[in-house]
């Protein structure tokens, strides 16, 4: 199957899901089995923000692994509309996810702090710390758990501290805590 990602782990592993192309560029297999062996304890019965969702593989990854429900938000009409037939493919209903198109920053940045989960792989063309810094602060939870794939380092992020962080294939996933 071409434009194609498989889910590592859970009750939907090995499913395919399809991509959008285009700009979108899923994380790979191995970087997200990483990813979420690093989060394990963090997904069970959590209400997740997949932001810059693309695919949806990350916020799916996280469907499989247990969690409650899934926000996914994406800027991009291919993107969403590939999201929800990916979602319909694997039966995942809407009492456990919902699709959002539309500019991450203008929609949630009243939201109060609700996410115990932030998953957060933007393109890096468009990638801005202190911007997803703010957005993270202000929708997640106390003690919540922001996941943020970067290029180099791991940013500062004030009022949040860094758990972990770990490079693979050009790419840095960095871990942090309200």
């Amino acid at each position: 199957m071409k434009n194609t990602v498989k889910i590592t782990s859970g009750s939907l592993k090995g499913r395919q899901i399809a991509t959008p192309g285009g700009k979108t560029h899923p994380m790979g297999e191995r970087e997200r089995l990483a990813l979420f062996n690093m989060i394990v304890d963090y997904v069970p019965g959590r209400l997740v923000l997949d932001v810059f969702s693309g695919s949806g593989a990350l916020g799916i990854e996280a469907i499989s692994r247990g969690a409650k429900h899934v926000i996914f938000i994406d800027n991009d009409s291919k993107a969403t509309a590939t999201l929800k037939n990916n979602l319909s493919v694997l039966g995942v209903g809407l009492d456990r996810a919902e699709v959002i198109k539309g500019d991450i920053y203008k929609l949630f940045v009243e939201a109060p702090n609700q996410f115990d989960l932030v998953l957060a792989d933007p393109p890096y063309d468009n990638y801005d710390p202190v911007k997803i810094q703010i957005l993270t602060r202000a929708v997640m939870k106390p003690g919540g758990v922001l996941v943020l794939s970067h290029p180099g380092e791991a940013p500062e992020m004030p009022g949040l501290i860094l758990i972990k962080s770990r490079s693979y294939a050009g790419a840095t996933i960095s871990i942090y805590t309200a």
